[in-house]
């Protein structure tokens, strides 16, 4: 991705005992791999939670073909893999990933990325859907009807509230010149757009949410108790790059506001983008700011489906490279997972926090490449447990999984 910035970048002790927080899982031995169904080859991992449980899906390659494939955790463990789709022609990037979502009514939706033209960044969110639980798929379509042969990715997939269809978010380069990049000399902004369909898969709307928003940090939706919140980050005409979110209220989006005006200005885009996690009118939102050259991630809470939020908490202990994850526990807790640099490596870690600021001691799962070939680890709870999967490199890679017991929970939350 030409031109944008990797930042890596030092800070404090750990706070609490580990029992205050997590109990008797509270060491790294309460981690336990699992069995991953991600086969040679796989990366981009990607976790989504239904009624049923969590999905993990990923994309494996094999020579020049690329296949969005994915598995579901039972009781048993994971489930057969199953291929979505399979294409020579696909964009596959380490921050850009696809992704399968189970709706309510059973169906899946999957969405990749496939390549428009011969520009580096012209290609268009493909979207297919199965309603034989992922045996045979529809054939594919997309959200955006602009034809433009430009970037259309980073997209996050929802079920709407009411109706059971499918929404979704996606960044939109149809106003770019020059296929990608305002701040690469073409012109244009980015935009982050919306769509929405019935519940037997027909397209209902398209319609702008944000018409000038950084141009490759991965966008995040959840669905609370008033409807759907997304979270993005925008781009000011200074160069301020904040986390803003918009929720879908009254039938549209409404103003995009701030997080928290950390006024980050950078003048590149840090592939870094934020996650949300909602459950009744609780919302977590971590995100990931470097202003001064120090990267940290943080945390904010909001109690009112995401119209406020709170003072941010800081997660992590040292120098932080961002990407994070975050998921809402049972007892209005969030964990919340980030990469960070600690004893000089690079680490998959995560840390419980509280609405009142409280923080449990930081827990590595992983250690991690500090390139991109890691790409974006991912966690998700269903029920009592926690769900971990990163990208191992190696030549090739492979996707790893493991878990973890937070305790009863009667909840599903992502």
């Amino acid at each position: 991705m030409a031109n944008r910035a990797a930042l890596a970048f030092v800070a404090l002790p750990l706070l609490l005992s580990a029992s205050t927080l997590l109990g008797s899982q509270s060491t790294p031995g309460g981690i336990a791999p699992i069995a991953s169904p991600a086969g040679v080859g796989s990366a981009q991992p990607q976790l989504t939670v239904s009624s049923r449980g969590v999905l993990l899906s990923w994309i494996e390659r094999s020579g020049d073909v690329a296949s969005l494939k994915f598995a579901e955790r039972t009781k048993d463990g994971w489930s057969a893999t199953r291929t979505v789709a399979s294409g020579k022609d696909w964009f596959v990037n380490w921050a850009d990933v696809p992704s399968v979502l189970r709706m309510g009514d059973g169906s899946l939706y999957g969405h990749w990325l496939q390549k428009s033209g011969p520009d580096t960044y012209a290609y268009d969110v493909r979207l297919s859907r199965s309603t034989d639980d992922g045996r045979t798929w529809g054939t594919s379509f997309t959200p955006h009807a602009d034809g433009t042969k430009t970037e259309h990715g980073f997209a996050s997939l929802y079920q709407m509230p009411g109706s059971g269809g499918l929404g979704l978010i996606w960044l939109d380069g149809r106003a770019m010149k020059g296929g990608h990049g305002g701040d690469h000399g073409g012109g244009g902004d980015m935009s982050v757009r919306s769509a929405t369909f019935d519940k037997a898969g027909k397209q209902l709307t398209e319609s702008p949410v944000d018409l000038r928003v950084c141009e490759c940090c991965p966008t995040t939706a959840a669905v609370t108790a008033e409807g759907p919140i997304v979270a993005y980050r925008d781009r000011s005409e200074t160069e301020i790059r904040d986390i803003y979110v918009s929720r879908f209220v009254g039938g549209k989006w409404s103003e995009p506001a701030p997080v928290h005006r950390d006024d980050w200005q950078i003048a590149a885009c840090p592939v870094n983008g934020p996650s949300l996690s909602a459950d009744g009118k609780a919302v977590a939102l971590a995100w990931f700011t470097a202003k001064g050259d120090e990267g940290h991630t943080f945390i904010a809470f909001s109690s009112d489906s995401g119209r406020t939020f709170g003072k941010p908490i800081r997660l992590d202990d040292s120098s932080a490279l961002g990407r994070v994850d975050a998921a809402l526990l049972s007892d209005g807790s969030a964990m919340a997972t980030w990469i960070e640099f600690a004893d000089g490596k690079a680490q998959f870690r995560m840390r419980r926090v509280t609405p009142s600021g409280e923080r449990g001691p930081a827990t590595t799962v992983s250690g991690l490449s500090a390139n991109r070939a890691s790409g974006y680890p991912r966690m998700a709870r269903f029920g009592d447990e926690l769900i971990f999967a990163w990208t191992e490199p190696g030549t090739p890679s492979t996707v790893k999984t493991a878990r973890l017991p937070v305790g009863s929970a009667a909840t599903t939350s992502r």
